[in-house]
């Protein structure tokens, strides 16, 4: 028990005087004149030990009153665990996409939002941050309108982020109690693999768990085959409990154009697959109906007549094979000597290759370096006879590369670097055993640029970065077997087009997404981006060919947007959000240290606010006053 007004106790010294007053009073005798004893006055007898018990009786029951007195005007209380600390409360409140799951007749950020509404006292300041908002030093009234509009995000922070987060939002002040509240679902994507603990916090969670834990979500679409009539959509789509049958629809815009059901195997994964014309714009969006979570109900994607890549490859030699590889559904390709090369011809091209040159004309490699500088993709293929102090400043210059000598001695082409992006969806595994080609002779080189395909000695037979490719052969008939290999077409392929990055039927919002536009823009003109009201301005960078557009934070809303220079449409690409949060797997809170861990959020400000709580108790003593006055008065009237 600790004092409001402590030195108001010294009054207790006080009491010594009443004490003195009963143990020292002075006995004065009164005279009664008689002149016999018929006059005597009448006394009443007493006994002397009842007259002694009944002052003692009167002194403590003083002493107790003053006492009562006394200690209700210094103001006695019992303080909580940290009622004399200054107090700090942080709150984390989850606003995932998986808090639109059902809590009863609310989502489980409504739930959240009620709870905070109801159980924070009005005069108490806190922070409060979402997984993209910030609300410091707030009271209840000021943000309560924010919190009951509070949309939700795709953005989830992992615990390593929410604990840094909160750390950067306490003050550095010492002797305070700082409380960091983490509110959410849990779900295990959110858990980092290292979790740093944050000293003198009380962290406390409160776990919220939705009452149905069946979801359905439609994870991705891709082409599956593709014809000069007709393509064949792919939809996979997962759930997190066994169903029966579930109705899929396509549109395109808002008009339905295909409908089926999806089963589900026993790894509660389903597939449909929808035939649609080819070189048909399609605004495409797959919908079900789930009562689980509803931002996976939906899936956008778009197909339009892409725009035909331009490759152009010089040299006198035989391409027939690179005119079969760049077809003309995909590619416009052309092959010039190097007699008959129109310069003024480069800038307009995608992808050059220079096919088993001997020599580079000067004019040509300042024509190359202006072509690389501009965004173009140039592949080199050397002769078996090349002039290495004519290739070699032109290697250096464009790649940090030369040509050491010539080995003459075959060699297989024995090793892929399968995770380079030319090879992405080529192989469905790392493949060992193939039927290897290989090379007569080829070029020692020394190069910073990553090896592609090399030889069995682990010399490089084709490096590349960046849409610069050098072979280190020449990849003739007379030379090497490759162009009888099954290797060489998806490698000179996605060189192809790699060039012109397509735009993938849809995106994921969050990731770093570059898309190449074929337009040439002035100084002054700009491409914006747009859905419905909303319109934003990407990060863009024109080359003579093209405009690449890079997407990083924006945009934040899945749909199928419009690129439009001067107001004009001129593409459309689809985002999506990632479907990580889909699959409803919650924590364990007995895996993470708290002070404390909760299923209810009013019970957890209640418990806080209790430790931070003062019991006064003057008024108990107030009463303890009067208790004595009334037992002073009944022994004055009662013990005789």
């Amino acid at each position: 028990m600790l004092f409001k007004h402590p030195n108001l106790l010294w009054a207790l010294l006080l009491l010594l005087i009443p004490i003195f007053i009963h143990l020292f009073q002075l006995r004065r005798f009164k005279k009664t004149p008689f002149t016999n004893v018929k006059i005597l006055k009448k006394v009443e007898a007493q006994s002397r030990k009842s007259h002694s018990l009944k002052k003692w009786l009167l002194l403590f029951t003083r002493l107790l009153l003053l006492t009562a007195l006394i200690v209700a005007f210094a103001q006695p209380f019992i303080p909580g665990k940290t009622a004399l600390k200054s107090n700090e409360i942080v709150i984390y409140l989850d606003n995932s996409l998986s808090t639109q799951a059902k809590m009863g007749t609310a989502t489980l950020l409504e739930n959240m939002v009620q709870g905070i509404l109801k159980s924070i006292p009005e005069e108490e300041v806190f922070t409060l941050f979402t997984n993209d908002k910030i609300f410091k030093e707030v009271r209840i009234g000021d943000i309560k309108n924010d919190l009951l509009a509070l949309p939700y995000s795709n953005n989830q922070l992992q615990l390593k982020e929410i604990n840094l987060k909160a750390k950067t939002l306490f003050s550095e002040a010492e002797g305070t109690r700082k409380d960091l509240v983490l509110i959410s679902d849990f779900q295990k994507s959110i858990n980092s693999p290292t979790i740093d603990s944050i000293p003198d916090i009380n962290r406390h969670l409160v776990k919220l768990t939705p009452e149905s834990l069946v979801n359905i979500s439609i994870d991705t679409v891709f082409i599956n085959s593709y014809s000069s009539d007709n393509l064949e959509l792919k939809s996979i789509l997962s759930t997190n409990t066994k169903l029966d049958n579930t109705p899929v629809s396509l549109y395109n815009g808002e008009r339905l154009i295909a409908k089926t059901s999806v089963t589900f195997n026993n790894n509660k994964k389903g597939e449909v697959i929808f035939t649609i014309p080819a070189n048909e714009l399609i605004n495409g969006e797959i919908v079900i109906s789930d009562s689980g979570l509803n931002y996976d109900n939906q899936l956008y994607f778009n197909l339009a007549k892409q725009d035909k890549i331009k490759v152009l490859s010089v040299g006198d030699v035989d391409s027939d094979y690179l005119s079969r590889i760049y077809n003309k559904e995909v590619f416009q390709y052309s092959n010039l000597s190097l007699k008959s090369l129109n310069y003024s011809l480069l800038e307009s091209q995608n992808l050059i290759i220079l096919n088993e040159l001997n020599t580079i004309p000067i004019a040509l490699q300042n024509a190359l370096q202006a072509f690389k500088n501009a965004g173009g993709s140039l592949v080199v293929i050397p002769s078996g006879e090349v002039n290495t102090e004519n290739y070699n400043p032109f290697l250096m210059g464009l790649s940090n590369t030369l040509l050491i000598s010539s080995v003459k001695e075959e060699r297989k082409i024995s090793q892929i670097a399968f995770s380079h992006p030319l090879y992405k969806n080529v192989f469905e595994k790392e493949v060992t055993n193939f039927q290897y080609p290989s090379v007569n002779s080829f070029y020692s080189i020394k190069s910073a640029m990553p090896k592609i395909l090399s030889y069995q000695s682990g010399d490089p037979f084709l490096v590349g970065e960046d849409g610069t490719y050098l072979f280190t052969a020449s990849i003739s008939k007379e030379n090497s077997n490759i162009l009888n290999s099954p290797l060489i077409v998806p490698t000179l392929y996605n060189m192809g087009m790699a060039s012109l990055k397509m735009p993938e039927i849809y995106e994921m919002i969050g990731s770093k997404t570059t898309v190449d536009i074929p337009v040439r823009l002035t100084k002054d003109r700009i491409l914006k981006v747009s859905l419905k009201d909303f319109e934003f301005i990407p990060f863009q960078q024109s080359f003579t060919t093209k405009t690449t557009l890079t997407f990083n934070d924006y945009p934040e809303v899945s749909g199928i947007y419009n690129i439009t220079d001067e107001g004009k449409t001129i593409k459309n690409i689809s985002f999506n959000i990632p479907r990580e949060e889909s699959q409803l797997h919650y924590m364990d809170l007995d895996d993470l240290n708290a002070s404390s861990k909760n299923d209810d959020i009013s019970a957890l400000f209640q418990n806080i606010e209790k430790d931070n709580s003062i019991n006064e108790l003057w008024k108990w003593f107030v009463i303890l006053a009067l208790a004595f006055i009334f037992i002073e008065v009944l022994i004055q009237k009662f013990l005789k």
